[in-house]
């Protein structure tokens, strides 16, 4: 699919897309809650559909009307193999939990993720009593519980992903846990995994995120949760509003754990008018200049923070390229590429850092190498080019953001 964007302002309202990391763990918490949990303002883009997948196939009952869904759960494996799309976070989400069950599980998917590493699983979870085999170090991947507890250590400066999956399942395991973790890069990822096991009643200490210490046998509790709107997703929006006029979006949490929250101080460090509300966000044009950031914490605001950065006068900054490297598309290498198609300038020598040098923005043919925030990060760029942008294979959006293409349209038309 193409999609052509053309110089555009911009105006209007929308309601931001529903957090997929939150409705992914709140799925996995609400399968190991025997009862009857209700799930409010459900997404369904296409990697919140393969964790309903997944969820499914581990023995849970799903009934969804409108955005509300309920989840009877209850870990009892209608199969042996478990299919979670291109989803990295339902990989390594999924895997521990799978990891509970007395006979061997089979986790694949498609496109990209197959090619992504999966094996800093493997060590933790054999010490901690599972039986893993990867297919080199990637998916397919099988792994044989039960998941016992015990001390395990994780290096989390790849991903904070699977210690999000540990930390889901060892409550249910039949020891008490003692989890190392060295290096953790994307603390506010964690902090949100936290959140959610508090709401369904899980107890997890930790020690300044090195040491986590998670009591075994315990019982996820059935309740009503409410997912949030999609601070990832809200971001392009938000710079549009910054770089092409003004726009407002509503259903973001202001207080927000989410790590993409982040996306107000890079855009205020920019220079952009910000308004925010109890449940909406409003940023309008102004006069942007070149900032520095460090994205280390929030790597998934780097294609919208490259969209920024083009419309800065100046040289802009960002730290964190290192986490870039393992996504749906080599994201460094991707920007740079696509963004100079455009006439945007991106420097990645630097070890761990990007420069970009804005200013003018020019029409052209750009591919989004199938990743979904390359696409949404392209379009928000094009609105300000000085001819249309066409974007091969657009279609990637619907990973995140089903309605992203409908949504930029109407910010245009208003």
């Amino acid at each position: 699919m193409q999609s052509t964007i053309v110089p555009s302002a911009v105006s209007g309202t929308l309601t931001a897309p529903a957090s997929k990391s939150y409705a992914q763990r709140a799925l996995a918490a609400a399968l190991l809650a025997p009862g009857r949990t209700e799930l409010l303002h459900m997404g369904l883009c296409d990697d919140t559909r393969a964790a309903m997948g997944v969820v499914r196939l581990l023995g849970a009952e799903i009934s969804l009307e409108g955005t509300t869904c309920w989840i009877t759960g209850g870990l009892h494996p209608e199969g042996s193999t478990l299919n979670i799309g291109e989803s990295g976070l339902s990989t390594r989400l999924f895997t521990p939990i799978a990891s509970l069950v007395g006979r061997p599980m089979t986790i694949t998917g498609e496109g990209s993720i197959l090619n992504r590493p999966m094996e800093m699983m493997v060590t933790p979870l054999e010490a901690l009593g599972v039986r893993i085999t990867t297919t080199a170090g990637r998916l397919p991947l099988t792994v044989e519980g039960p998941l016992c507890g015990g001390e395990t250590e994780v290096d989390g400066s790849l991903s904070s992903q699977f210690i999000t999956g540990l930390l889901m399942a060892l409550p249910m395991a039949a020891r008490d846990t003692t989890l190392h973790v060295d290096r953790l890069n994307s603390i506010p990822y964690i902090d949100m995994t936290l959140g959610v096991l508090d709401s369904f009643g899980i107890r997890v200490d930790h020690e300044g995120y090195h040491k986590f210490y998670i009591p075994g046998r315990q019982s996820y509790r059935p309740i009503t949760y409410n997912i949030e709107g999609d601070w990832s997703g809200a971001s392009c929006l938000l710079v549009a509003g910054a770089t092409a006029g003004g726009v407002t979006v509503t259903n973001l949490d202001p207080l927000s754990r989410q790590a993409d929250r982040a996306i107000l101080d890079a855009l205020s460090a920019a220079g952009a008018e910000i308004v925010v509300e109890s449940d909406r966000t409003t940023v309008r044009q102004k006069t942007l200049r070149a900032f520095r950031f460090d994205a280390t914490h929030c790597p998934d605001l780097f294609p919208a923070l490259v969209a920024l950065a083009a419309a800065c006068e100046g040289e802009t900054v960002l730290k964190g390229t290192t986490r870039l490297t393992h996504k749906e598309s080599d994201r460094a290498q991707t920007l740079a590429e696509e963004f100079g198609r455009m006439g945007v300038c991106i420097d990645i020598s630097e070890f761990d850092t990007m420069r970009i040098k804005g200013g003018s923005v020019h029409g052209a043919v750009v591919e989004s190498h199938g990743d979904h925030r390359i696409a949404m990060a392209l379009a928000t760029a094009a609105l300000r080019a000085d001819g249309a942008v066409t974007i091969e294979r657009a279609e990637a959006v619907s990973k995140s953001y089903d309605r992203f293409w409908e949504d930029l349209a109407h910010l245009c038309k208003c």
